[in-house]
């Protein structure tokens, strides 16, 4: 592992009060260290212990376990001197057999995973930080990193320090203050970026120096966070503990300005680059560069452009692409080709994202023949199309309306060997089912099945919607009958699809069935499905079937639903029956329904048709 090394400042006085304030020695007990106590230790130093034979002592455990493992590090559980006084093996014991075997990193690691693996003890956090040190100090960077992340991760819930107790441990053990810029790393590593930056600080505090290499790490950690602000304050830190940037820190440091949106001061920074003895490389180049395309400054883009090769540094593709990119949102496609062109003459070979790029920007203005070009081109490179070329191309024809185009370019992307990703087809559904035309839609839902893809729940929606929308039910069910045998349990939107279509076809039954079925799954329906299964049994004059209904929704989900009512109010009322229209209008104010306009018009309409067929009845007579 490649490090530079780290400057200890043994004689600050910080560090020493630090130090001072939390360490412990081999020989005590862990109370000096409160937050982080040895707190399982299961042997008595007990002076009559010293009758008891060598193998049945708990205080000879510490040196009959060192014996074991200098002469076999496999003999420890095959010993039976020590199997006897495992009982006796608490986070004290631990400690002092790592103490002893602080010089033969390979005895401590042997003990330490028979400790954790085999016993399926948990060493405390202070015997973690023990065999760190020993690892980092015998060079056994991989291995130390390893049960570092694991510590951190166990103690992440907890409010211990794993600074503090490394520190603490330096008292009594060879150390490499490199476990320091290793933490560093183990944090941004894990995702606990704060949680390092605040040890950088602590780091500071007692007097070490961390290397350049651990600062970048944090500084790209705090990046990609978007801690802008801690970024500077971490650069300031290192200027003010003589912590020397390298080119790495300065790329860093660019990406900064450009997240930051300052793009204005980084002339200033280029130049105190300089003056620290560091040129701008290709990688700052590009960060600026690909910074100024994504904010519409192409001027200030091709400006630096121009300047790499004033100072011999070459643009790559990196720099192309975001040039083009550059381009392509301005709508400039015929610069962005010829720049694709020069690009190839002077010797670099496109990649798939610099096809997309050009793909991605004639898909946008509707220049699909371009685009197919370029993608017969790109197969023709040896350049396999990924799931952004494909999905761009298809939704370009879908955007124009083409979607036969499309649905024929995906036959002949599989035919490449392309990859056809299950959103493409997902995409294609939908469209098609937008498009009113369900069928299409469901024949590729079934070429999709036979592929291995299965649809999601939400696809099969917009299919059974589709399809219930054409008055398709019959083709609709079967659907759904299919999501239950996959597994999935078909949504609100699927039964109430089914419903409305049952019952605009006058097959109210096998509706009410369905809607059974509905809530029996958990789900309850809306005032929609109340209201066109009232009309699916009023069209059929089923007044009692459509009361008992109307109740149903309302005393079970609540549901008050006027034009429901009013339908039910105009079938009773069409025969002029007024004592009949009266009594189901005290039932329904009784559940809760209140009469509006509309509930009275057609009761003055059933009172006019009762007075004709009085004047009807009184003629005849």
């Amino acid at each position: 592992m490649n490090r530079v090394s780290i400057k200890i400042l043994k004689n600050s006085k910080t560090f020493a009060s630090y130090a001072q304030n939390h360490a412990i020695s081999s020989s005590s007990s862990s109370s000096s260290l409160q937050t982080i106590p040895i707190s399982n230790s299961k042997s008595l130093s007990n002076p009559l212990y010293n009758f008891l034979p060598e193998n049945q002592n708990p205080n000879n455990i510490v040196n009959l376990i060192y014996s074991s493992l200098k002469q076999d590090h496999t003999l420890l559980l095959q010993n039976d001197d020590i199997k006897g006084l495992i009982p006796h093996l608490g986070d004290h014991e631990i400690y002092r057999v790592l103490l002893r075997c602080q010089s033969d990193s390979v005895s401590a690691l042997t003990f330490f995973n028979w400790v954790k693996n085999d016993l399926g003890l948990k060493p405390s956090t202070l015997n973690y930080c023990l065999i760190l040190h020993v690892l980092a100090s015998s060079k056994e960077f991989q291995q130390a990193m390893k049960l570092l992340t694991e510590l951190i991760l166990l103690v992440k819930e907890t409010d211990q320090d794993v600074f503090q107790c490394l520190v603490s441990c330096c008292q009594d053990c060879n150390r490499d203050p490199v476990i320091f810029d290793m933490l560093l790393k183990a944090y941004v590593k894990v995702g606990m970026i704060k949680e390092g930056f605040r040890t950088f600080m602590k780091i500071l505090e007692v007097g070490y120096v961390p290397s350049v290499i651990a600062c970048n790490y944090l500084l790209n950690g705090l990046l990609k966070l978007n801690q802008v602000h801690l970024c500077w304050h971490v650069y300031d830190e290192m200027g003010r503990v003589g912590v020397h940037p390298n080119s790495y820190t300065f790329n860093i440091l660019t990406h900064v300005f450009c997240k930051d949106g300052d793009i204005t001061k980084v002339n200033d920074f280029l130049e105190k680059m300089e003056e620290e003895g560091f040129e701008p490389d290709i990688v700052t180049y590009n960060t600026l560069i690909n910074s100024y395309c994504r904010r519409g400054r192409l001027g200030d883009a091709f400006y630096l452009y121009r300047i790499m090769y004033r100072r011999s540094v070459l643009p790559d593709l990196v720099s192309y692409t975001a040039l083009m990119n550059g381009l392509c949102k301005e709508g400039r496609l015929r610069e962005a080709h010829q720049l694709f062109h020069r690009m190839v003459h002077r010797g670099l070979n496109p990649d798939v994202v610099s096809y997309n790029t050009l793909i991605c920007g004639y898909c946008k203005v509707g220049k699909m023949l371009e685009s197919k070009s370029l993608l017969y081109e790109m197969i023709g490179n040896g350049i396999c199309p990924d799931s952004f070329t494909c999905h761009v191309l298809i939704q370009g024809y879908g955007k124009e309306g083409r979607l036969i185009s499309a649905l024929n370019l995906v036959v002949e992307l599989e035919k490449f060997g392309v990859s056809v990703s299950p959103e493409i087809y997902d995409y294609l559904i939908v469209s098609l089912c937008e498009e009113d035309r369900p069928f299409a839609a469901k024949t590729l839902l079934e070429r999709m099945s036979q592929r291995g893809n299965i649809p999601h729940v939400e696809i099969y929606n917009k299919l059974i919607e589709s399809l219930c929308k054409s008055d398709c039910v019959a083709d609709a069910l079967p659907l759904k009958t299919e999501i239950v045998l996959r597994n999935m349990n078909p949504n609100f939107l699927i039964y109430k699809a089914l419903i409305c279509c049952l019952c605009r076809m006058g097959r109210s039954i096998e509706a009410e069935k369905l809607m059974e079925e509905m809530i029996h799954s958990g789900l309850q329906p809306d005032p929609e499905i109340c209201r066109v299964m009232i009309h699916g049994y009023c069209g059929k004059r089923d007044a009692s079937k459509a009361e008992s209904l109307l109740v149903f929704f309302a005393k079970e989900f609540q549901i008050f639903d006027s034009e429901s009512y009013n339908t039910l109010v105009s079938i009773v009322s069409e025969d002029g029956d007024v004592a009949k229209f009266m009594e189901l209008q005290d039932r329904m104010l009784k559940v809760g329904f209140a009469p509006n306009i509309l509930t009275c018009k057609h009761m003055i309409h059933g009172l006019w048709k009762n007075l004709g067929l009085v004047e009807e009845t009184l003629l005849l007579e």
